[in-house]
């Protein structure tokens, strides 16, 4: 169990803008971050009192790997490994109960620096217009139809792939289905077409990184912003035209999302500054403008929620530690106690920031007004949670290594 972590923060509520924007109180979960691809529930039943336990209503095993299943309606879409295949599945969310499977072969031979992770997959699904797609481990692109399962269209991996296999999670915008497929520096941040699979655009300038593309809308041009292997770009979404590009290589491939707030974009990196810039435009002419760097707030695999003007998330120094930044000036507000957690997946629903920790712990809080109070610890695993929850209604659904449980808040 962690040490208790009260503090003061605000709170306010920072949408995306995405295609798959999902109306205010929905509670569909329908890719990698939620409805809008920025942590926070739509849809969320806080009780009065917090229970001392969670209700599990039931547990069942889907495979390995820890790719977030996603939620659409009344079912739960879960992209898993079985033995050589991958494995996309839908099951009944009331009940557990298997509604249809399909796999296809997808061997993977892992680094030796690889193996303690598992073959995965570790690609969240997304779905759109009665469509699932999904970014094999092997970096495999394929189309299932959701009432089916049927496989509506596969784009085969190349033999060149990220270090330590695949890791972003594809988007989908406007009938295109976005994901960088390669490898160490050759890749291609590609547009598929999401009914037949046909490249509809791709840029080649860098190899991919882990972090997932977000869309948005700056200086009234729709663009794609990523981080790559060793850079943040901004790339239209029309027809994958460089906007505009920066350096920003790390010592471990880049893995958090961007934060994008106006026309300011905050990065983050395994050991390197958390930081922010200003995309500029001028006529035809796209520059970047540096406004803060903080070097003591880390950020690694932990994406973090905004909550008002500042960041909530994870910093790898001292073991992990919660932090509160300051979006505005990039100073640290305020920090938890060390050894919190290696990874852990957030979310903010409402009032509420929820957070499932590496180890199967489940932290719950309350922000209320200026004040920040921890409120109960779970456990709702007893295998690795790598992978985020799915919060909706008074539902968690959580994915540990190899089995997926719906726990309720009653």
């Amino acid at each position: 169990m962690r040490t208790a972590i009260g503090g003061c923060v605000g709170l306010a509520l920072v949408l995306g803008s995405s295609t798959l924007l999902v109306s205010q109180g929905s509670r569909d979960w329908p890719q990698f971050r939620g409805p809008d691809r920025n942590g926070v529930a739509t849809s969320f039943s806080a009780p009065r009192a917090w229970p001392e336990q969670l209700t599990r209503k039931w547990k069942i095993d889907v495979g390995e790997g820890y790719a977030t299943p996603i939620l659409v309606r009344d079912r739960l879409y879960v992209f898993t490994r079985q033995g050589e295949d991958e494995a996309m599945q839908a099951v009944d969310a009331s009940t557990g109960r298997s509604i249809w499977q399909t796999t296809y072969p997808q061997p993977v031979t892992l680094r030796a620096g690889n193996r303690p992770h598992g073959p995965g997959p570790k690609s969240t699904p997304a779905f759109a217009d009665g469509r699932l797609f999904t970014l094999g481990m092997g970096g495999a692109v394929t189309a299932f139809d959701a009432a089916s399962g049927k496989q509506l269209w596969q784009v085969p991996g190349g033999s060149l792939l990220p270090l330590w296999n695949t890791g972003m999670s594809p988007l989908v915008e406007r009938g295109l289905v976005i994901v960088h497929v390669g490898g160490h520096k050759h890749g291609a941040l590609t547009a598929f077409d999401a009914v037949t699979g046909a490249v509809r655009w791709a840029w080649t300038g860098d190899g991919p990184s882990y972090a997932s593309p977000v869309i948005t809308d700056l200086h009234g041009v729709r663009q794609i912003v990523t981080l790559t292997q060793e850079h943040v770009v901004g790339v239209s979404a029309t027809d994958g035209q460089l906007l505009w590009r920066r350096p920003f290589p790390t010592s471990d491939q880049n893995i958090i999302m961007p934060v994008i707030i106006g026309d300011t974009i905050v990065v983050a990196g395994y050991q390197k500054p958390t930081s922010a810039f200003r995309v500029v435009r001028k006529g035809t002419e796209w520059t970047t403008e540096d406004l803060w760097q903080n070097p003591d707030v880390w950020q690694f695999m932990t994406n973090g929620v905004m909550v008002g003007d500042r960041l909530f998330g994870l910093s790898t120094r001292n073991r992990g530690e919660y932090f509160l930044l300051d979006m505005k000036s990039g100073a640290r507000v305020w920090g938890s106690t060390p050894r919190q957690a290696e990874n852990a997946a957030i979310v903010r629903a409402g009032d509420v920031v929820i957070s499932l920790e590496d180890d199967g712990e489940l932290l719950v809080g309350r922000v209320s007004g200026a004040q920040f109070q921890e409120l109960r610890r779970y456990t709702v695993a007893d295998a690795a949670t790598w992978a985020a929850p799915v919060v909706s209604g008074n539902r968690i659904f959580v994915k540990d290594v190899s089995a997926l449980a719906l726990w309720t808040i009653d």
